[in-house]
């Protein structure tokens, strides 16, 4: 084929809008926006790369060639704050726009990579990249993996292992480390190969108080039960509660309390069977009432566990 030929069937201009119906990345970002209540930067920041990721697919097909673009990530903020589940749909992202063949997510953490003796770390840490491998890997409380205090600690052989992948194999594989904000810059400033191949970097907030109750609001309803009137009012009260002691975790947090909830509410329905009122009706089953929230340790001073 002839220099002139080869230029008359390179395209002079594409249509990004036909690039994202067919890639069909709304519906993933749209599904973002009903899993996860409030995360507005957090949601801002996704479509900021998935328009970075369909200009450079744009790019691509003029022959606009600049490489593979880095897409590692490293997700910061405390847990509950809904990591995870922007991963997968990071993941549906990056597979549905070509940039990873199969668009699954594994996740690990340090125990998953670090063996315990000598020889033992590079095969393990080969074979979580092995079926990580065409799609995404993510490291939760990744700052584990080196730990400085401990001279026999095997974790910073993992980490060579993965900065080696990371930078050969980054047209196959995305990682993305996930920790609280304050450790991971220190894994970083201890790690500066591991800090020159993340590319994004994105800080969850915590919830606010009226988000949380969103979010309780949410889960009840997808577990097919209701909160009545007066457990609605108790369930707030808790969250203001509970988000003033340690160890909150954010939706976490929440389901927990919902399923400690649920299991009160199982409990007292028995009881009230075994007394005698042994017919009960759907409504009684799928009930929330405020007792069974109350009765939480949170309303006098204790932890709900």
């Amino acid at each position: 084929m002839s220099e002139h030929a080869e230029l008359a069937t390179t395209p002079t201009s594409v249509n990004l809008q036909q690039i994202l119906r067919d890639a069909e990345i709304e519906p993933v970002i749209e599904s973002l926006e009903k899993e996860l209540v409030g995360l507005a930067p957090v949601k801002a920041r996704i479509r900021d790369i998935a328009a970075f990721l369909v200009v450079s697919r744009a790019r691509s097909q003029l022959g606009l060639e600049a490489g593979t673009p880095s897409l590692h990530m490293c997700f910061t903020g405390n847990p509950g704050t809904g990591k995870t589940t922007v991963a997968m749909r990071m993941a549906e992202i990056l597979h549905r726009l070509g940039y990873v063949r199969k668009g699954h997510v594994v996740s690990v953490t340090r125990d998953d990579l670090v063996g315990q003796y000598i020889g033992h770390t590079a095969p393990k840490t080969k074979e979580v990249l092995k079926k990580a491998m065409g799609g995404v890997l993510f490291i939760d409380e990744a700052y584990y993996l080196y730990r400085p205090e401990n001279e026999r600690d095997y974790g910073q052989e993992a980490i060579e292992i993965l900065l080696q992948v990371m930078e050969n194999h980054r047209d196959d594989l995305v990682v993305i480390l996930a920790g609280y904000k304050d450790r991971m810059d220190t894994f970083f400033r201890s790690n500066p190969g591991m800090s020159s191949r993340i590319a994004h970097h994105i800080d969850f907030p915590d919830y606010s108080e009226s988000e949380l109750v969103q979010i309780a609001t949410r889960m009840v309803g997808t577990m097919n039960y209701t909160l009545d009137d007066e457990a609605q009012q108790v369930m707030q009260t808790y969250i203001q509660l509970r988000r003033q002691q340690p160890h909150f975790a954010n939706a976490r947090s929440i389901r927990n309390a919902l399923d400690r909830a649920r299991l009160r509410q199982a409990n007292r329905i028995f009881r009230q069977a075994m007394d005698g009122n042994a017919n009960v009706d759907a409504e009684a089953l799928s009930t929330i009432c405020a007792e069974d929230i109350r009765a939480s340790r949170v309303f006098s001073g204790g932890l709900d566990a």
